[in-house]
């Protein structure tokens, strides 16, 4: 048997989306990227796809797509925000799967389970609905049944390997540590700690009779890529693999984001071994898991400690009990807060539950079959008319499909709380087990609505008994009241929101002219009625995602003069809710920021269109300086409008011209000097400079003189600056014209 080499990257992050508007709120702790979905997405995922080798000199030779050498998967909630917010990585990952299957057989690309809960403390149907869900959610991306699944934390336990083998799941991967014995020629030995071959797959026969499966990654080198720096050097990372790998299959298996995100150019190591595999260096071949299993199928059996995971000594008890396992450097704090989260948790999923098996029937002639069928719905694969055509009974009124859809989204709601990182950290009051009681709260809310009373005081008194580590030691109940229910929206918080946003664009409309503001799951649809100063009356109906169903009401907004929006307010009378009112500093904190956001992005948007005319004309104004002249009369004027000449620098034709005069050296040294003096973040011209090549050379006829003189200008002021997005396109291009391989050359890029 060869020596085979199999790299499977985990990516995932758990769901973050606000309950009730379906987006990502600004997330603080990501700064300076709005939240860790765009932060990770920047730092490990992008560069994944264009991971960078270098030759002798330093140069770029090649940008390695990842994926396409690698075993991984993606979460079904990082792929569905992801197909919307980076759709070229998007693109870029489900391309390398289907080169993968072409060049093995069989496609890099495996399944997750869909919301990362740890399946082995899970109810057997939310077992069912978060295996079935993924599988839909891959069909449906791509385009093929998946032959592989990843456990959350790899937490497994016999009836999680019966759902995953009754789907026809044929492989997971687990620990080493995971295994309990190993059987040989009907004799089965203890190999507990992990002392076994694995550079084989094992099968586990199942009570039902299936089986399915295991490979086992190396824990060693595993833990030296995730842990122990072995990303610093891409020979280094190379002779480990060549050291440890046996005839058979070396599985290294860590999280996506150790590649950037926690090893900075891990990317690049990771490319540096791939080049090596490709050519079958020192007789290492790579492969995928699926490719490899299918011919070499297990010959010994394994039989695993149960439950069990990859990252808890202790089975799964970090995930309901203080059991000693944290991540978060706080030694002296206790985790006790774990097991009322998870009680809560439980009894708001029971509650759910409970309604659903009660009122399914009434909407649904197989309540759950339909359940299992909904994941077509989240993944895009099915329209929600079409799937309440298929599953819903005949002759429902609009009121009713309404509630139909509701009951299959409460479900999800509540399973969307369930994900694995609420538990895994040291603390109460982190983000993670925050979101997780937005979501249940959220379940709680839309279970309300059909119930007609709340289980939210029940739920609180169970939260009660956990309590912070940090000082004041908040309690869960306190976290809940606190900071929890003021995320919930309401009819007069979702229309002053819309009225904001579409204030700060300028779009708010005439006096009888309707429109519509948007978020993932609510549409809003607003008319002004009569406007006195700055009081607006109107009405207005809000439509839950495709829901055709509204909620009707009257408002009255205050919108005031600039540098009072902290004041604003909207009252809205609903008919059968009476009035409500809202105001700006009412909102949470993570909506004001996503409003200042989407406000400060209109200003720069109109300074921006402001200064570039003013940058092309400073460029011709500009005077040569004389005699022991330094600085420009009126100096200080300059100075304020340095960003604009610096735009005006590169990409004024007058600069292009002129560019070897007197005048021009004259404001090259000015530039630079106000650079080396000011703390100017280029980013914003750097990404019109990307944006305008990009444009440029896609043209039928590129400009390449002036593409070339823009790009030359634009290096001489930031040598070092990244343009990654314009050095991805002139890869991906690869003309042969030597016009693009002068521009590659400026960018340190060398292609044929």
């Amino acid at each position: 048997m060869s020596r085979y080499l199999c790299i499977h990257g985990h990516f995932y992050q758990p769901p973050r989306e606000d309950p009730w508007l379906g987006e990502i709120m600004p997330e603080g702790s990501a700064a300076p990227m709005l939240n860790w979905n765009e932060r990770i997405t920047r730092e490990s995922y992008t560069p994944l796809a264009f991971a960078k080798r270098l030759n002798g000199e330093g140069r770029i030779i090649e940008l390695v797509n990842c994926y396409e050498w690698i075993s991984f998967n993606v979460g079904p909630t990082l792929m569905r925000w992801m197909e919307t917010a980076f759709p070229d990585l998007y693109q870029r990952i489900i391309d390398a799967d289907k080169a993968s299957a072409h060049r093995f057989g069989h496609g890099n690309a495996i399944a997750q389970v869909y919301h990362h809960s740890i399946l082995p403390l899970a109810k057997r149907r939310d077992k069912e609905l978060e295996v079935q869900w993924a599988i839909q959610d891959f069909e449906k991306r791509f385009e093929r049944r998946p032959e592989g699944m990843w456990l959350a934390e790899c937490a497994v336990d016999t009836d999680t390997l019966e759902v995953l083998a009754a789907q026809d799941i044929k492989f997971t991967i687990l620990s080493p540590h995971q295994a309990a014995a190993i059987e040989n020629n009907g004799e089965w030995y203890d190999v507990k700690g992990g002392a076994f071959d694995t550079s084989v797959p094992y099968r586990v026969t199942l009570p039902s009779g299936r089986s399915i499966s295991i490979f086992f990654y190396d824990a060693e080198i595993s833990q030296a890529v995730a842990f122990e720096r072995l990303l610093s050097n891409g020979d280094k990372f190379w002779n480990k693999i060549n050291s440890s790998a046996n005839n058979g299959i070396l599985t290294i298996s860590t999280d996506g984001e150790t590649y950037g995100h926690h090893f900075t150019f891990g990317e690049m190591a990771l490319a540096h071994v791939i080049d090596n595999a490709r050519s079958a260096r020192d007789g290492i071949e790579l492969t995928n898991l699926a490719a490899f299993l299918a011919s070499n199928p297990p010959q010994q059996q394994v039989r695993l400690f149960e439950p069990s995971a990859w990252s808890c000594a202790h089975g799964v008890e970090r995930w309901k009990s203080n059991c000693g396992c944290t991540d978060g450097g706080h030694p002296d704090w206790n985790q006790e807060w774990r097991k009322p989260l998870r009680d809560a948790m439980n009894f708001m999923k029971d509650c759910v539950d409970n309604y659903f098996d009660l009122k399914g029937h009434e909407y649904y002639s197989a309540p759950e079959e339909a359940l299992c069928a909904y994941g077509t719905v989240l993944s895009g694969q099915k329209l929600l008319e079409e799937f309440l055509t298929e599953h819903a009974k005949n002759g429902l009124s609009d009121q009713q499909k309404h509630e139909a859809t509701l009951l299959m989204f409460m479900q999800e709601q509540a399973l969307s709380g369930f994900a694995s990182c609420a538990w895994f950290f040291d603390e109460l009051t982190r983000i993670e087990p925050k979101n997780a009681l937005s979501f249940a709260l959220h379940a709680l809310d839309i279970l309300a609505e059909f119930e007609g009373h709340t289980r939210l005081d029940d739920f609180a008194e169970i939260l009660e008994s956990a309590v912070s580590n940090k000082e004041g030691h908040e309690t869960g109940k306190e976290l809940l009241y606190g900071r929890i229910l003021p995320r919930r929206e309401s009819e007069a918080s979702i229309l002053l929101q819309a009225l904001l946003l579409s204030s700060n664009d300028n779009s708010f409309p005439q006096q009888g002219k309707t429109f519509i503001v948007t978020w993932n799951n609510i549409t809003i649809k607003i008319t002004p009625d009569n406007i006195d100063g700055n009081h607006y009356y109107g009405n207005a109906v809000i439509f839950w995602k495709d829901s055709p169903v509204g909620t009707n009401l009257t408002w009255q907004y205050a919108k005031l003069p600039p540098g009072f929006m902290n004041s604003s307010t909207v009252t809205a009378t609903i008919a059968d809710k009476g009035d409500q009112s809202c105001i700006y500093t009412a909102l949470p904190r993570n909506k004001r920021q996503s409003i200042t956001v989407h406000f400060m992005q209109h200003v720069l948007d109109n300074l921006v269109a402001t200064y570039t005319p003013l940058g092309l004309d400073a460029t011709v104004l500009f005077e040569t300086w004389t005699e022991s002249q330094f600085d420009q009369p009126a100096g200080h004027l300059w100075d304020v409008v340095c960003p604009a000449l610096i735009e005006g620098y590169i990409f004024s034709e007058h600069c292009e011209v002129q560019l070897n005069t007197e005048q021009i050296r004259c404001m090259r040294s000015y530039i630079l000097n106000w650079i080396s003096r000011r703390q100017f973040d280029p980013k914003m011209t750097l990404d019109k400079v990307e944006r305008k090549l990009i444009k440029m050379l896609s043209q039928q006829d590129p400009a390449y003189f002036k593409a070339t003189g823009i790009l030359e200008r634009t290096r001489e002021l930031f040598p070092n600056a990244p343009m990654d997005a314009l050095l991805y396109f002139l890869w991906l291009e690869k003309q042969g014209d030597p016009h693009i391989r002068n521009i590659a050359g400026l960018m340190n890029l060398i292609i044929t």
